[in-house]
């Protein structure tokens, strides 16, 4: 490398690289014609010079992506370098780059310890992008197997600093993190509702021929508020609905008319009042139509 571009480089002297254009041309082009090649942009990079980095990002994007000879990018070796401001330049100008990083780190024995590093606060990577509301890059790090558990100085998880800051988004991706089960617990149990209700039923009315008809109103009356509140309870789950126009939410995930709960939380509710309903519903049937003897043709009594 020119030596007046590598001092350039270090001390962020963009005057100085304008001059050496002007005297030539092609001062950039042989670093795009070597494959692992260190260049003014991992220089500048590496002792967070801003200015002359962002420039050079703008004279030569192709820089952003070529590897050192120990195969580090210059987004790397600023993330390396603590120099955050200048890692965030560079997301700001090319948001691909977050890849290239990951890629970067997957190749190296740094990985886990990079995803994980910790700023002056404590906080990793997964709480600013939780503070953030960056969605994409919490899903990515997660991916990444980033720590979820990992807590900054003040003794808060990427989940707690979300919560702190009413980021539902955020709030959402990391609770799901931590129940990575919960569509194969939904599918069991979804399996295990028919059982339960005729078995259930055939508990309750196994003795059904021997009940009164001042028993059976009484419990078809029973059944009929059990229904009612069951089906308002579905309609109207706890915390209510997503609410508003598609204008305001359009660029999120979320649906008009979907319950505020996470997945996890609304199973707990759903499932519980699925089965009463089912029960309740099954079992008033079997009353109505167990009073003129048919309940055997519906293979559910004693």
């Amino acid at each position: 490398m020119n030596e007046r571009l590598s001092t350039a480089a270090r001390t962020g002297n963009v005057s100085d690289l304008y001059s050496l254009i002007q005297r030539d041309g092609n001062v950039l082009r042989h670093f795009d014609e070597v494959e692992f090649v260190e260049t003014p942009l991992h220089i500048a990079a590496e002792e967070g010079c801003i200015r002359f980095a962002i420039e050079l990002m703008n004279l030569k994007p192709s820089f952003a992506r070529k590897l050192n000879h120990q195969g580090l990018s210059p987004i790397h070796l600023a993330l390396k370098k603590g120099h955050k401001e200048m890692v965030l330049r560079f997301l700001e100008i090319d948001k691909d780059l977050v890849r290239v990083l990951i890629r970067t780190l997957k190749k190296n024995n740094y990985y886990w310890e990079e995803v994980n590093r910790k700023d002056e606060d404590g906080n990793t990577a997964l709480h600013i992008a939780a503070s953030n509301n960056q969605t994409q890059m919490l899903k990515l790090l997660l991916s990444c197997k980033a720590d979820k558990h990992a807590t900054n100085q003040s003794g808060l998880t990427a989940l707690d600093v979300a919560e702190q800051h009413n980021k539902r988004e955020s709030v959402r991706i990391l609770r799901g993190c931590f129940s990575p089960g919960v569509s194969n617990i939904k599918s069991k149990w979804e399996k295990q509702i028919v059982k339960y209700v005729a078995k259930a039923s055939s508990i309750i009315f196994d003795d059904l021929d021997n009940i009164s008809s001042d028993y059976r109103n009484a419990l078809l009356v029973v059944f009929g508020l059990l229904l009612t509140g069951t089906y308002q309870a579905t309609l109207s789950p706890p915390g209510g609905v997503w609410q508003g126009d598609n204008t305001s939410w359009r660029k999120r995930s979320k649906a008009l008319g979907r319950s505020v709960l996470d997945q996890s939380e609304f199973l707990l509710f759903y499932i519980p009042t699925y089965v009463v309903f089912m029960v309740a519903m099954a079992d008033s049937g079997m009353v109505v139509f167990g009073a003129s003897g048919q309940v055997g043709k519906w293979g559910v009594g004693g």
